[in-house]
């Protein structure tokens, strides 16, 4: 039998992109999304979806054993932002949810895991230029606590149980096509939903904050890509280090303002700003590269042309 994909959390920023993307490669019927409430997106209405508590462990044990899933995505997690306002909810979200999903591989209920982690792994005594794959890690928030914890459990039941799991320190990512998800970097999508909308943008993150950040469609290519590689190229067992194009707000802005001349910038940080603080500026992820062909399409120019026209299409739709 075919194998069949299992997305958790496939109503959020990175899972509903996923979702399609695997469609398209795999047809509708093998890929299952699932989230803890129903969808209300038509484009996820083209395959089966499951009401799926990832929290849950008897719940997902069901959903994997009904569709002889072989595949699974955990994709549910409490972000950067969310989290320190419910510094226990995001801790036991986001570690429950991976417990349960390594449980299963664990149990030979599944073959193969991809789990994300983040560049929140880092922290201020990191390295910020071209931070690399092993380097100090002192998250000082409890998502990038959460995901620390994370890599080291992943890594953990690969050498102790031989689960299959894989991961990426995703960067900020930008995508036109769902809303924000609470993250940090959030202010890099909002500003051209402002850019359009007022001609002007009040980010929360100061003009100077240097962060590593990744268009949508890298991250789901990377994604994908890890997955498909052979399991002998995966060498890293934690999470691999990715990266995408560096800037500024202030920067962004420059380039947002050559397409729309009147716009204007403002900023008042505010606590994502802390947060900010203790993430790198650059990303060395040349271990990806090397391991399994990792590199990137876009960069700052291109990121900044597909979010305009895919904002402004997105608008005229609705």
């Amino acid at each position: 039998m075919p194998s069949k994909i299992l997305i958790v959390g496939a109503c959020g920023q990175i899972g509903s992109e996923l979702t399609l993307a695997l469609r398209d490669i795999h047809g509708e019927d093998a890929v299952i999304a699932s989230d803890i409430k129903s969808s209300t997106s038509p484009e996820l209405a083209s395959g089966p979806f499951e009401i799926l508590d990832a929290t849950d462990y008897d719940n997902f044990k069901t959903v994997v054993l009904t569709h002889d899933i072989d595949t699974v995505y955990m994709m549910a997690a409490m972000l950067s932002g969310t989290a320190e306002k419910f510094p226990e909810k995001g801790w036991d979200l986001n570690m429950t949810s991976l417990f349960n999903v390594l449980n299963l591989g664990k149990e030979k209920l599944v073959n193969k895991i991809f789990w994300p982690s983040s560049i929140a792994v880092f922290g201020p005594t990191t390295p910020k230029v071209d931070t690399p794959q092993q380097t100090i890690m002192e998250p000082t928030t409890v998502y990038g606590i959460s995901k620390q914890a994370g890599e080291r459990w992943c890594a953990y039941y690969y050498k102790r149980y031989g689960v299959d799991v894989r991961s990426i320190r995703y960067p900020g990512l930008i995508s036109y096509k769902t809303p924000p998800g609470g993250g940090t970097t959030d202010y890099a999508i909002e500003i051209f939903h402002e850019a359009l909308k007022s001609s002007s943008y009040t980010s929360f993150l100061s003009q100077e904050t240097t962060l590593p950040m990744m268009y949508m469609d890298d991250a789901i290519n990377a994604t994908i890509s890890i997955m498909d590689a052979p399991t002998e190229s995966i060498k890293i067992r934690s999470s691999y280090n990715l990266a995408g194009v560096s800037f500024t707000p202030e920067e962004l802005y420059a380039e947002v303002k050559k397409h729309i001349p009147d716009f204007e910038m403002n900023y008042e940080s505010d606590f994502r700003q802390d947060i900010a603080d203790s993430w790198p500026n650059s990303i060395d992820d040349s271990e990806a590269a090397s391991d399994w062909g990792w590199k990137k399409d876009f960069d700052l120019e291109m990121i900044v042309k597909e979010m305009l026209v895919g904002v402004k299409s997105m608008k005229e739709v609705n």
